[in-house]
């Protein structure tokens, strides 16, 4: 950390805001989540009672020091840690045990009797944030999930339980500070499952998706977004991830260095530590979790042994706390501030090029330049579905590809990757459209049911709890392929085609995004269409695009004011009259995608959102699209700013 901390463990006095976003990008620490980030490591040396514990500062490779003795010592026990304490609960010496061990983590010396474990067992599952630790399943084979609170000296509790019962769990924490995760384990049909639960609810486990293989045994670690398993039986040195928010299977994150069964695993916020000890070897493994790849040596370990457990006070169900709104990462592995209009990562995904694709593409919007690939949309594919976002993630909503669908999907603006499935909407749609503030996410109108009929239905998620849809009211007229978008309160919905009367319309509709109920009229764009695209800043909104389902493809763009109501203003021309478009923007710039007039084209126009007049050219996308995500989807769009 830099020099302006007086004292890392008591830090007061003037801090540099660049020494502090340092430390939190390097070491993934602010100001300290105990004392340099220390891991401990049970090392469970070729014996079974052996008590020998070692410890590593996990921002800094190099060999292990000796720590001092774990009480009961034994192998195959799971490890937890708050950002002050250190826990080993359960193993075997070689009779099982159900005794919690804690030490303060900063400190050396001896460990304590914490409590007991409510039966005993080996090789549970373990997961916990600031407050609370889990532990689930184990040997003997059992479904339970207990709960031990750091803070307070007792017994565990029991929590909930697992879809099955299942022993030989990853015995190191996969976590983020609301959600923990349990994967693979020693009971088939089990042993690729990944189940997760909900630190603030206590109840049962719920399917995640699956390992890459079936396994058990795994050395797991975490950033606040996403969980890595490593290694386990039949000598594995797979290493597997998961973006802890989005639900569906792992991907191949790389290797580590060795095949191995039960690594130890520690971690910081960015870099994950395995103790991949076995027979003579005493080697340590080291990842940064943000970055798939694979393994790197750490150091060595004080002794040799096998089934060690780990236990670190740095990871990622430590809540962080920032000093200021805090950075994002974009896909290039590039720090990008949020919002106002710097740096913002802007996506679409999905549409026909001409056929169906899967695609996921994304700029960075401060830049001109062409798209990047970004990953894969998780369904088949999705045509004319809705688009919206907060900060942290981009959302598709319903679509069509053999038959509609009533999907929503999820990706993370962190890291490149592939969508996950988030939850359902009320219905089955597609010509539909989204929009969004920071914690809401909106979709309006669409067509449903076959023969196709068009609705007025408005529905919301909230971003950042995994679920369903909900109803949130109703346009003032029933149409499909709208444009929409907004700011922080009010959510804006326009043109589209109406059934009734039958034709495209220039209508305005708006919602107040914190209150569910039916849309207001706001008023009337410059020119009736549908199948454009809009989007805003925190004042302003822009609709650009769209045809009048004839001949006519519109380069038009028209604004309003969002805290006003009234009839839409001139803004200028995009470079070329075009349907089927996808937007994208930030609190300064809006980015209009593809399209067709009627040829499909890879055209991105923008327009400096504050300033009317013609829109310029932006870049190419990489692949020619009409028809995919309709609606702003970036992290720093007009509901963010």
């Amino acid at each position: 950390m830099g020099k302006s901390y007086p004292d890392r463990t008591n830090a007061r006095g003037i801090w540099k805001l660049s020494d502090i976003t340092k430390n939190k990008i390097t070491d993934g620490t602010y100001p300290d989540q105990g004392t340099n980030s220390r891991g401990l490591i049970q090392l469970s040396a070729s014996a079974n009672n052996d008590k020998s514990v070692d410890a590593i500062t996990i921002p800094t490779a190099g060999n292990a020091t000796d720590f001092g003795d774990a009480p009961q010592g034994g192998r195959m026990a799971s490890g937890l840690g708050s950002a002050t304490r250190s826990f080993f609960a359960g193993g075997r010496t070689p009779s099982l045990l159900n005794r919690i061990d804690y030490i303060d983590s900063s400190a050396t010396g001896n460990f304590s009797d914490f409590g007991d474990l409510t039966a005993a067992k080996r090789l549970a599952g373990a997961c916990g944030n600031r407050i609370q630790g889990h532990l689930g399943g184990g040997n003997p084979s059992s479904n339970i999930i207990e709960k031990i609170t750091y803070a307070t000296i007792g017994n565990a509790v029991d929590f909930g339980d697992l879809v099955g019962a299942t022993e030989s769990f990853g015995s190191t924490q996969a976590n983020s500070s609301t959600r923990g995760l349990f994967a693979g384990g020693g009971d088939s049909p089990n042993n690729s499952k990944i189940e997760f639960i909900t630190f603030s609810s206590s109840g049962g486990g719920t399917n995640f998706g699956d390992l890459t293989d079936e396994r058990a045994q795994t050395g797991n670690v975490s950033s606040t977004t996403r969980a890595v398993f490593a290694g386990g039986t039949g000598a594995s040195a797979l290493i597997d991830t998961v973006q802890i928010g989005s639900l569906g299977n792992a991907v191949d994150f790389g290797d580590l260095t060795a095949v191995v069964q039960h690594p130890a695993g520690l971690c910081s916020l960015t870099r994950g530590v395995f103790n991949i000890c076995q027979n003579s070897s005493v080697a340590i493994d080291f990842i940064s979790i943000a970055s798939a790849g694979n393994a790197s040596d750490f150091g060595d370990a004080t002794a040799s042994g096998t089934q060690s457990t780990g236990s670190s006070h740095a990871h990622g169900g430590i809540d962080e706390f920032f000093p200021r709104p805090p950075e994002l990462f974009s896909p290039t592995g590039k720090v990008v501030p949020r919002g106002r209009g710097v740096g913002t990562i802007g996506i679409m995904a999905g549409g026909y090029n001409p056929a169906k694709t899967t695609d996921i593409d994304f700029i960075s919007i401060s830049t001109l330049g062409n798209s990047q690939q970004f990953g894969n949309l998780s369904h088949d594919e999705m045509t004319h579905n809705a688009g919206f976002s907060n900060s942290t993630r981009g959302f598709s909503a319903g679509g069509s590809d053999a038959a509609v669908n009533n999907e929503i999907v999820s990706i993370e603006f962190q890291s490149k990757g592939n969508s996950a499935d988030f939850g359902d909407a009320t219905i089955s749609y597609w010509y539909t459209t989204g929009g969004s503030n920071s914690t809401r996410g909106l979709t309006y109108g669409g067509e449903t049911g076959s023969p196709a009929v068009s609705t007025n239905v408005i529905q919301y998620v909230t971003m950042a709890t995994l679920g369903n849809a909900s109803d949130f009211g109703d346009l003032t007229l029933i149409r499909y392929t709208p444009m929409a978008t907004g700011n922080s309160t009010r959510g804006i919905c326009a043109g589209g085609y109406a059934t009734t009367p039958g034709a495209v319309t220039n209508i305005i509709d708006y919602i107040t995004i914190a209150n569910t109920g039916n849309a207001t009229d706001f008023g009337d764009s410059t020119q009736a269409r549908y199948d454009g695209a809009a989007t805003s800043s925190s004042t302003r909104s822009v609709v650009g695009s769209g045809s009048d389902a004839g001949s006519n493809f519109y380069n038009i763009l028209d604004y309003i004011t969002i805290a006003n109501t009234g009839n839409a203003t001139d803004f200028g021309d995009l470079t070329a009259g075009r349907s089927g478009t996808m937007c994208t923007g930030n609190d300064t710039r809006g980015i209009w995608f593809g399209g067709s007039a009627p040829s499909v084209t890879n055209v991105m126009d923008y327009i400096t959102i504050a300033t009317t007049g013609n829109a310029a050219d932006f870049g190419d996308l990489r692949l020619a699209t009409f028809g995919g995500t309709n609606g702003t989807v970036s992290n720093g769009h007009g509901g963010l700013s």
